[in-house]
């Protein structure tokens, strides 16, 4: 299989898994918790060894010299290059720039990204794996707060308050076809 084919294969496979991911009122920091050890599960489950934290490629800029980014997640698979995602909430330069050096060293890039979206594509190689949540004003001080509900789970639409207008009412006749009793 071809490489690229494998990273549209795998991102496919990650979007179901994090398909199935619901949450309500949830920090900012809570959700990156919930959608990574929702990756690592993902990976563990497809037989990987799974790191997180992993040293990238990319290295620091001064002052920390000789020091390395961190990935998310990092995957190894017993066959098939290694899996690298990144799970981000803002479109950050930074990732982009860290996910291609990660795909040029030949690993197969994701990015998770997740809010109300829309999320525009990264550049090849690296794929995008999208978990859209609601999010709404949290208490003062305290950030935004984020929810990602079952589509059955969702409150109905608001009725409009708009008068429909009066209709009169109308008799119908209704024709019952009489047996007589035996």
């Amino acid at each position: 299989m071809h490489v690229t084919d494998d990273g549209e294969r795998l991102a496919a496979s990650l979007l179901r898994r994090l398909d199935a991911l619901t949450f309500r009122d949830a920090t900012t920091g809570e959700v990156d918790a919930l959608i990574i050890d929702s990756v690592v599960d993902w990976a563990r489950a497809a037989g990987w060894r799974v790191y997180r934290r992993a040293s990238s490629v990319v290295p620091l800029p001064p002052p920390l010299s000789g020091r390395y980014s961190v990935l998310d997640v990092a995957c190894a698979r017993p066959a098939g290059p290694p899996v690298v995602v990144e799970v981000d909430h803002t479109d950050r330069r930074r990732t982009v720039e860290k996910l291609l050096a990660e795909g040029a060293a030949g690993r197969i890039p994701v990015w998770v990204r997740w809010g109300p979206g829309p999320f525009a594509p990264p550049p090849s190689p690296v794929r995008l794996v999208t978990c859209v949540v609601s999010r709404r004003p949290g208490p003062a001080g305290q950030g935004r707060r984020y929810s990602r509900v079952p589509a059955d789970d969702r409150p109905p639409p608001a009725h409009s308050a708009a008068t429909i207008g009066g209709a009169d009412q109308v008799t119908l006749p209704i024709a019952v076809d009489h047996v007589p009793p035996r």
